[in-house]
């Protein structure tokens, strides 16, 4: 089978159009061919059109790099996933003195280390990782070691970033640069916005209103201390070179041989429960979540900057990976649009639809009922007239920029005992699912929702 590339243009132009994206640039990877496609300009105030050689930013699917250049050092032996980093980096610490001690490679490379971003500003030069390591010598725990999974979008690919820098004594951009862009042949990768090619770069956009448009970002780039977990730029074809490697056993299209197979294999058996399990997937691994597409085992890696988004999602059952990388959104439906429809023509697995709410369940509502907030996030749930809203408490800046009020309240829809849909208020938003959970001690202790976790105040 093979994909109706200019049907999926029109398709994709309708949609881009629907949803207020100025453009997608898509990947397909089906049985070792290549397929791509864009649609939509990289700016809307210069109207550029975006190519297949078009550059954006990746965000969070980058810890699936720093992953994959991590777990050559465990195949080299240097370095063991479940050794104390303390064994590598020395003088690491922070407050808790048990997660100082006993924290390990894999608690950062599946999000349960539990460590608050707290670590300040560690400036743009080239020193950035080991300042970050300096600066959180104080940083509390968002949950015990290993308690339960809480994403971070910064600290932990740092942490392991560091480990990097030390063992081959140069900086993590150079890490990168040697272990994985030039062995793959990738010449449109790079780690730092400084080396992007200013003619070829996708700028972001943000949408406020459909009558309005996208505009483009106040803010171009994130910063240097992201590095790891979130400022890689790629093209489509450069990030299937990724699929590539983690569906052929660690050998990149080139046939250079990447990561060992075993190595390859733990990073997608090594897993851990994801307390909201269907926005994204029910586990992760190492540097991948772990999906359930109708019994079928789907690997996927994203991510977001202000005004870009990347989604990649691997089918080893069907030898099949699907990126697309825009510089607008994330819309939930939007991707869901595209790639079942690609899948489709594929004849491959699709993207289940969200759980329906459960009207027969019969909870005990103040349990869930109180205040869960971390720097920068606070949700209050409260009930009224025997239902469960939850209020999302906005910064003020980003309230003010984005005209949206600076507390929106939404309902939540028990899906289960521990789940709910959270439905928009705006037609800009997608449906959102949420778990409250751990009610060890009577009421709820997290609340869990797009990866992050929050405990009760």
């Amino acid at each position: 089978m093979t994909i109706d590339v200019p049907r999926m243009r029109g398709r994709v132009a309708d949609l881009l159009a629907e949803y207020g994206i100025p453009s997608a640039a898509i990947g397909v990877l089906h049985d070792g061919e290549v397929t791509e496609f864009a649609v939509g300009v990289r700016n809307v105030e210069t109207r550029e059109p975006a190519t297949t050689d078009t550059v954006y930013q990746c965000g969070s699917m980058t810890k699936t790099w720093t992953a994959l250049a991590f777990m050559q050092l465990v195949d080299e032996g240097v370095v063991g996933l479940d050794e104390p980093v303390r064994a590598y980096l020395p003088g690491f610490a922070v407050a808790d003195p048990r997660a100082s001690a006993e924290v390990t490679p894999r608690h950062l490379l599946n999000h349960t280390s539990g460590i608050e971003e707290a670590y300040g500003d560690p400036g743009e030069d080239d020193d950035v990782y080991e300042r970050m390591i300096e600066n959180i010598a104080d940083a509390p725990q968002v949950f015990p070691l290993g308690r339960t999974h809480g994403y971070s979008a910064a600290l932990g690919y740092a942490i392991l970033a560091r480990i990097l820098e030390v063992h081959n004594r140069k900086r993590w951009d150079g890490v990168m640069r040697d272990r994985l862009f030039e062995p793959m042949g990738l010449t449109d990768t790079n780690s730092w916005w400084e080396q992007v090619d200013e003619t070829r770069a996708a700028t972001g956009h943000l949408i406020r209103s459909l009558d309005e448009g996208p505009i483009v970002t106040p803010i171009d780039f994130l910063p240097r201390a992201f590095g790891p977990g979130g400022n890689i730029t790629s093209t489509t074809r450069d990030v299937l070179a990724l699929a590539h490697v983690l569906l052929n056993e660690g050998v990149a299209p080139n046939g250079k041989r990447i990561l060992s197979a075993e190595g390859i294999r733990e990073m997608m058996r090594s897993r851990v429960p994801v307390p909201d399990p269907y926005m994204f997937g029910p586990e992760w691994a190492l540097g991948l979540i772990v999906c359930d597409w109708h019994g079928e085992t789907v690997y996927a890696t994203d991510g977001s900057t202000i005004g870009q988004n990347a989604r990649l999602r691997l089918l080893p059952d069907s030898n099949t990976a699907v990126t697309m990388l825009t510089n607008g959104g994330p819309r939930e439906r939007f991707y869901r649009e595209v790639f079942n429809e690609i899948l489709a023509d594929l004849g491959a697995a699709t993207i289940p639809d969200l759980p329906v709410p459960d009207a027969t369940l019969d909870l005990d509502l103040a349990r869930y009922e109180g205040v869960y907030e971390r720097p920068g996030a606070r949700h209050e749930v409260s009930v009224a007239n025997g239902r469960l809203s939850l209020t999302l408490v906005l910064d003020p800046m980003q309230a003010e920029f984005m005209r949206k009020p600076d507390r929106v309240e939404y309902e939540l829809l028990p899906v289960s005992a521990t789940h709910f849909l959270m439905p928009p208020t705006d037609p800009l938003e997608d449906t959102q699912t949420v778990a409250i959970y751990d009610f060890t001690d009577g009421a709820a202790k997290y609340l869990h929702t797009n990866c992050r976790v929050h405990p009760r105040v």
